[in-house]
């Protein structure tokens, strides 16, 4: 076929086929631009504006550096060691309070939520624990488990178990009234109840508790370093603040907000892959 018989009407031309394709993956290519730049605009702009506003002078870069100098004290302190041992420290902490947590808050969350007897029974001490501020509670845990990793492990549990718990209960009550009897009238035992209707509503308000639990075994890891540790990354927080090292120290509080963002986005990819009728964004 020639090339004037391509350019006759009513013959077959593939140019206006591929300019089509190309202009649909253009227009995919900008759709996921704008919706970087919508999610994270705000984000980078707050770091460039921080970045010009310290290296400027606007602001006392002594006090608050320069974002550039931030990044260059981290990845410094992580190559050679400053801050290796000190993170896995923490993480060993906060790992073993969220688990421990998540091991007592969701069991006893599904039976306080299930049986109405055992929840008022057992509601008015929960709600005296859970209004008692873990700080607060804290050098009472030090006097009886000292200094050590146990005390720490333990008030962090303490802040975390609340949330997870509390979001547990309100989940099982909120499974909807209807499927329990339906699933009843058709014959289903209460086991099979439990297992096909109760706990499977239930588990997007638990990923919230979860979600919820993590980022406070995160804040409270900080304090209870800050008090009485001579390693973790609140201990070196601190110490940096002391001998003036302020790029380092706000490195580690960037280090910190990593791991919650981690532990976040990694919540929310295992609630997507268990529940695919929730995505876990509604929060």
């Amino acid at each position: 076929m020639s090339e004037r018989q391509l350019e006759q009407p009513g013959s077959f031309t593939a140019t206006p086929v591929f300019e089509t394709f190309d202009s649909g993956i253009e227009k995919v290519r900008n759709l996921r631009i704008w919706t970087f730049l919508n999610r994270y605009g705000a984000l980078i702009l707050f770091f460039a504006l921080w970045q010009v506003a310290s290296s400027s002078g606007w602001l006392n870069r002594a006090v608050i550096p320069p974002v550039d100098a931030i990044v260059r004290a981290l990845l410094d302190a992580l190559v050679h060691g400053v801050l290796l041992g000190d993170l896995l420290i923490s993480l060993r902490r906060a790992g073993i309070a969220f688990a421990a947590a998540t091991v007592v808050a969701i069991p006893l969350g599904l039976v306080m939520g299930t049986f109405i007897r055992i929840e008022n029974a057992v509601d008015p001490i929960l709600q005296m624990f859970r209004q008692t501020s873990a700080l607060a509670v804290y050098p009472i845990f030090i006097l009886l488990m000292g200094l050590g990793e146990t005390s720490k492990v333990f008030v962090i549990f303490w802040a975390t178990v609340f949330p997870l718990l509390m979001n547990t209960i309100s989940g099982v009550k909120q499974v909807d009234r209807r499927l329990i009897e339906m699933a009843s009238m058709f014959g289903a035992s209460k086991l099979q109840i439990f297992r096909r209707v109760t706990l499977p509503g239930a588990i997007p308000a638990i990923f919230v508790g979860l979600r919820l639990s993590a980022g406070t075994a995160l804040l409270m890891l900080v304090a209870s370093e800050m008090i009485g540790a001579n390693q973790g990354l609140g201990f070196k927080v601190m110490q940096a603040q002391y001998n003036f090292k302020i790029p380092l120290m706000f490195g580690a509080i960037v280090l910190l907000a990593g791991l919650g963002l981690l532990s976040n986005y990694s919540l929310i990819f295992l609630q997507r892959r268990i529940c695919k009728w929730n995505d876990g964004s509604d929060i």
